[in-house]
């Protein structure tokens, strides 16, 4: 099943749903289709195309976030789910500094990492174990993009 954009009254981006929730948020008249994806739900009275990107008919308050929420697909997105000490496939996340050591839990001491390199770096800092960072970790700018995973490609107009 597919998965469908919504977008507030005002055409800000607000979140990703199922094809099927987004057919019965347009089946109770809370939004409208923007874009549709091909595919058509049927029901004994109605034919439904199901929408790719719909747009709220109402308003809805979003919170102000000043960073991205750090979450663990979140931070494989940033890093390319590639390991950042080997470019491998990433499986874990890293802090670079231990938390046992003070390190904290944010954007900037956590990175994507192999099974291998993160057992080998075990509780220490990279240099203490032999490794070297590929690139420095950073707090993204556009959290919501990351948060989405695999964009489909009539999305991008409504995210720029």
């Amino acid at each position: 099943m597919g998965r469908a954009l919504v977008l507030n009254a005002s055409h800000q981006p607000l979140a990703v749903v199922t094809a099927r929730r987004a057919v019965v948020l347009v089946l109770k008249d809370k939004a409208e289709v923007v874009v549709s994806n091909g595919m058509v739900f049927h029901s004994e009275r109605y034919e439904i195309e199901a929408p790719s990107v719909l747009r709220l008919r109402y308003f809805v308050r979003v919170p102000y976030r000043a960073q991205a929420p750090l979450t663990r697909r979140a931070v494989f997105a940033r890093d390319g789910w590639s390991c950042q000490y080997c470019g491998a496939a990433a499986e874990n996340l890293d802090h670079i500094v231990p938390r046992s050591r003070g390190g904290e839990h944010s954007w900037e001491n956590v990175v994507a990492a192999c099974r291998r390199c993160n057992s080998k770096k075990e509780n220490r800092r990279p240099e203490d174990a032999g490794l070297r960072l590929l690139r420095h970790p950073f707090a993204p700018a556009d959290g919501f993009r990351l948060s989405l995973g695999r964009l489909d490609p009539e999305w991008e107009p409504f995210l720029a």
